[in-house]
C-alpha cells in the first residue's frame, strides 16, 4: 500500500489520480494510524519552506514518519519542497528540515550561473539520471522531460546522493536517493508518461 502523507501541504488528489491510472493502490494518510502497513511513503509538497515543515511539525505526522522512514526503512519519495524537505534546512527560510539526505536547499537567485535567469524556472526540462539509479531503472532508455517549478535547488553534500541532475544555468542536483530515501524536484503527477513511469519504478523495486 501506498501512503501519500496529507499534512495540509501539496495536491494528495493529483497523487491518487496518477496511482490509479497505474493500477496501485494508494490512500491519503492523515494520522500517524493511517500510515501503520505503508509499504511506500509519498511526501508531497508546494510553497515555501518554512511553510510546508511547519505544516508538518504541527501536523503530528513527523514522529511517525521518523519511526517508519529511519527506523522501518519504509521507502519514500519526497516530490517538490517535498525534496526538499528532506535537507538539513533552506536558504528560503530557518526552520530546520527532516536532515534524511544531507544537504542544503538553495536559491537560484544567489548563484552567478543562474542569478539572472527568469524565476522560477518553470516548464519542462531534461533529466540526466546517474547509472544505476533505482528511480530510472526502467523505461527511460530513450530520455526524459519532466516539468518544474521552483526558485530554490538542493544542494547534497554527498554527490554520490544524487540520482539525477538537470541544468537551468548549471548543472543542479534534481533527484536524490540515498538508501531507500529518494526525492525529486520535478513534478511527476504533470509530467505524464514520464513522471508515471517514474513512480512505478519507485513503487517496484
Amino acid at each position: 500500500m501506498i501512503c501519500i502523507v496529507d499534512y495540509g501541504v501539496g495536491n494528495i488528489q493529483a497523487f491518487l489520480n496518477l496511482f490509479k491510472r497505474i493500477g496501485v493502490d494508494a490512500r491519503r494518510a492523515s494520522t500517524g494510524e493511517e500510515l501503520l502497513g505503508a509499504e511506500r511513503l509519498v511526501l508531497p509538497g508546494v510553497g515555501h519552506f518554512d511553510h510546508a515543515m511547519q505544516r508538518l511539525n504541527d501536523s503530528g505526522l513527523r514522529t511517525k514518519l521518523d519511526e517508519l522512514v529511519l527506523g522501518a526503512k519504509v521507502p519514500v519519495v519526497g516530490i517538490c519542497v517535498g525534496m526538499q524537505m528532506l535537507a538539513h534546512g533552506s536558504e528560503e527560510g530557518s526552520v530546520p528540515g527532516l536532515g534524511w539526505v544531507p544537504g542544503r536547499v538553495r536559491a537560484f537567485a544567489n548563484h552567478p550561473k543562474s542569478a539572472q535567469l527568469p524565476m522560477p524556472h518553470m516548464g519542462w526540462n531534461e533529466l540526466e539520471p546517474r547509472l544505476g539509479s533505482k528511480l530510472f531503472s526502467r523505461g527511460f532508455e530513450g530520455g526524459s522531460q519532466f516539468y518544474f517549478l521552483h526558485s530554490y535547488f538542493y544542494d547534497t553534500e554527498d554527490k554520490n546522493d544524487v540520482a539525477a541532475s538537470a541544468h537551468y544555468g548549471m548543472d543542479f542536483d534534481a533527484v536524490v536517493s540515498r538508501g531507500h530515501i529518494h526525492g525529486v524536484q520535478c513534478h511527476p503527477e504533470k509530467s505524464h508518461h514520464w513522471g508515471e513511469q517514474l513512480l512505478k519504478n519507485f513503487v517496484d523495486f
